[in-house]
């Protein structure tokens, strides 16, 4: 293994702060461009703002992005959805994180599509992803930024709703939003998590 999944082993640089970025979504081709991928999405566009490359790690892909004095490692989840708690643990472990060093990126179908909502706990709201992820860290208390995707679908339809992919018209929306999403990311681990909420939670 190649580049930051290996010289982890190596001292970090005391100056530097370092967060997991939890994106969350399911591998695969066939979920590329879906609701429940918002957070991979948001991953590839702060990566790919920083001209950082994924690299397949333990339990899921990540990039290492540094914005001034914090380190982000973005990690792309490869546990599909569902247990997405099992690379978080790990990854949050394997580093020696403080939970406060978590934020997780996540679609959400109470929000109007394009809204984003951070916080600094919460409950899962039926979000198996959350669920899980409470489940293996053993606690609700970890920061969350909620990607809107809407609810326009009828009962029963949840599933086939998240797992579709968004409409030609919202994703000529996503870059403006995605930047959006990445400042308040960046907001987040820079100035902490009350500076991002009163600036980004409209």
């Amino acid at each position: 293994m190649l580049g930051f999944c290996r010289r982890r082993q190596e001292p970090a640089d005391k100056d530097m702060k370092r967060f997991l970025i939890a994106c969350l979504g399911n591998i695969g081709p066939e979920y590329v461009g879906t609701r429940h991928n918002a957070g991979f999405m948001a991953g590839d566009f702060i990566a790919a703002q920083a001209g950082a490359e994924f690299r397949s790690c333990r339990y899921g892909d990540m990039a290492v992005v540094k914005v001034k004095n914090c380190e982000l490692m973005l990690l792309k989840p490869s546990t599909f959805m569902n247990l997405s708690g099992v690379a978080v643990r790990f990854w949050m472990n394997k580093e020696k994180l403080p939970l406060e060093n978590l934020l997780v990126i996540v679609d959400d179908i109470a929000l109007p599509f394009g809204t984003i909502r951070l916080r600094k706990q919460g409950s899962d709201a039926g979000h198996n992803g959350l669920k899980n992820i409470a489940s293996e860290l053993g606690t609700q208390n970890y920061a969350r930024l909620r990607f809107g995707v809407g609810g326009d679908f009828p009962r029963g339809a949840q599933i086939d709703y998240v797992l579709g992919k968004f409409p030609p018209e919202e994703m000529a929306k996503m870059p403006e939003i995605m930047e959006k999403v990445s400042e308040a990311v960046k907001a987040f681990c820079l100035s902490g998590p009350d500076f991002a909420m009163t600036h980004y939670n409209h």
